[in-house]
């Protein structure tokens, strides 16, 4: 018969010294783990939202050579950000970061640090939090991780993990269920804290060599690790977790039951369909507007389509001319939350047609332009085409 996971929930406690232990000796050495600097662990949590770590490392590199300082990047040109950020996808992301800077140096109460000329970042919880683009976690994890403070993080990684450990069968989006994760995550970053003070001890530093100071950063990173790392959604490591011996969901054999996410959202099919018209040399271009999705950025002419429509006809609505060749030039695929999209790209020869709002770039000029993921494909297939 199956206990109730409440006669098995490890205390806290039990858990934060060999967590602490086991991301001592495992954590993956990654750029922004090699720096204090609230700035530079700031521009990393926000790439890192729903981006691999491995995909963001590039970037937050490149990011930090170009702007390094808020300062820096309050006052980049639209373009500059838009481009740093091309791949990263989510670009209300970095318009957020932009106008997050801004305050800070428009603020006036941030006095410049030394002879950097840039803004100090706040220390504050409830400060981080009242920046653009910025929620109860990403400022939780930029306290804790710059400023060692006891804030809790919760992100899917941190979810997962917690509700296998104290057996959460409760779906983790529901308000008293997330609730209850908050607060365990409160308690262990807490008592990571009291650690933190004990270690001050030499007796208990000389017991415990593998833990060190800096505990409540290293407690939410320890837990963002593990997920990433062994408690994974599928094909969980339970033989390397550090806490298994502790875990509900590893002793009562459900750790693929949870978290409980409920049923997944059926997916939609899309179909859009992009016209690479050229002439002398250059191809059409439209900048999307501001205030909408993938604002401010670059695409090729395009449109949604039905299923069956003709290609044709769309272009004939779409660009108000007469293709006379429609020649495949490629197929991209990919998903944005529950859609699959299709984008069938045509090469189009056609009488002259006008830009309507567009411009005509070479081939060059396009790689100065950011580009949405599916469209910058589509540059890359015309410069690796185009003469030399």
């Amino acid at each position: 018969m199956r206990r109730p996971p409440s006669s098995l929930a490890p205390q806290p406690r039990q858990l934060v010294p060999p967590l602490l232990a086991w991301f001592a000796v495992h954590a993956r050495d990654l750029p922004w783990r090699r720096t204090r600097d609230p700035y530079a662990i700031w521009v990393s949590e926000i790439m890192l939202q729903q981006t691999q770590v491995k995909t963001v490392i590039p970037f937050w590199e490149r990011w930090l050579r170009e702007l390094p300082t808020i300062a820096a990047a309050a006052k980049a040109r639209p373009e500059q950000l838009h481009k740093l950020w091309e791949g990263l996808g989510y670009y209300t992301r970095v318009r957020n970061l932009q106008r997050a800077a801004q305050q800070i140096v428009q603020g006036g109460k941030q006095p410049l640090v030394g002879g950097s000329a840039d803004y100090r970042f706040p220390e504050k919880f409830e400060e981080v939090l009242a920046l653009p683009g910025i929620g109860r976690y990403t400022a939780g994890a930029i306290c804790s991780i710059a400023f060692n403070q006891p804030t809790p993080i919760l992100d899917g990684n941190v979810i997962r993990v917690l509700t296998r450990i104290f057996g959460l069968a409760e779906n983790p989006k529901e308000k008293a269920a997330n609730a209850k994760l908050w607060q365990l995550a409160e308690e262990l970053v807490t008592h990571a804290q009291v650690l933190d003070t004990q270690m001050k001890d030499s007796a208990l530093r000389a017991a415990a060599p593998l833990l060190e100071e800096n505990s409540c950063s290293h407690l939410n990173q320890s837990l963002m690790e593990l997920g990433a790392l062994i408690c994974t959604p599928r094909n969980a490591q339970c033989p390397l977790c550090p806490v298994k011996k502790w875990c509900v969901a590893h002793g009562e054999n459900r750790v693929a039951e949870l978290p409980n996410l409920g049923a997944r959202t059926a997916t939609t099919a899309r179909r859009y369909v992009a016209f690479v018209v050229e002439r002398a040399g250059r191809f059409l271009v439209r900048q999307r507007p501001a205030g909408g999705v993938n604002a401010q950025l670059w695409e090729f002419p395009n449109a949604e389509a039905g299923a069956d429509a003709a290609v044709a006809a769309i272009f004939r609505t779409e660009l108000g001319g007469t293709a006379t060749d429609c020649q495949p030039l490629l197929t991209v695929k990919h998903s944005i939350t529950r859609y699959r999209i299709t984008l069938e790209v045509f090469r189009v020869a056609t009488k002259k047609i006008s830009a309507g709002g567009g411009v005509w770039q070479t081939p060059a000029q396009l790689q100065t332009l950011a580009f949405t993921s599916a469209h910058r494909k589509i540059v890359r297939a015309l410069v690796e085409h185009s003469p030399a």
